[in-house]
């Protein structure tokens, strides 16, 4: 497994902005993808966004599509998740993730997993 370190997570009003980062020990390289998942209490985990390391790939899920934006720096074992136009649905604990690109948004696969960080909206 390869270790994530991820930050960036906070307390803002509805319409406000956060940006998390996630950082992998190691150099992943292309094959991987990292992300996010995302869960409220007593909700089921979802996926948030994803993209593959080195590619172009990327996925979000329905309720954050047009809002958040997933992107990588240029060593590709970094990603940020700028989150836009925030609700409170988007309240919960998020969880960056790292998997083979094959398996990318699987939860049940995932390979590493930071160790969450809180967002809350109020509104």
């Amino acid at each position: 497994q390869v270790p994530l370190v991820e930050s960036g997570g906070g307390s803002v009003q509805a319409g406000g902005s956060l940006r998390l980062s996630c950082a992998a020990s190691v150099y992943t390289g292309v094959g991987y993808c990292m992300g996010w998942f995302r869960q409220a209490p007593g909700k089921e985990r979802e996926g948030v966004a994803f993209t593959d390391i080195g590619g172009t790939y990327t996925h979000y899920g329905d309720s954050v599509r047009r809002r958040f934006t997933i992107s990588q720096d240029n060593t590709k074992n970094t990603v940020y998740l700028q989150m836009n136009s925030l609700k409170p649905e988007d309240t919960g604990m998020y969880y960056c993730a790292a998997a083979f690109k094959s398996t990318c948004g699987a939860a049940d696969l995932v390979r590493s997993w930071g160790q969450g960080t809180q967002v809350t909206v109020s509104p």
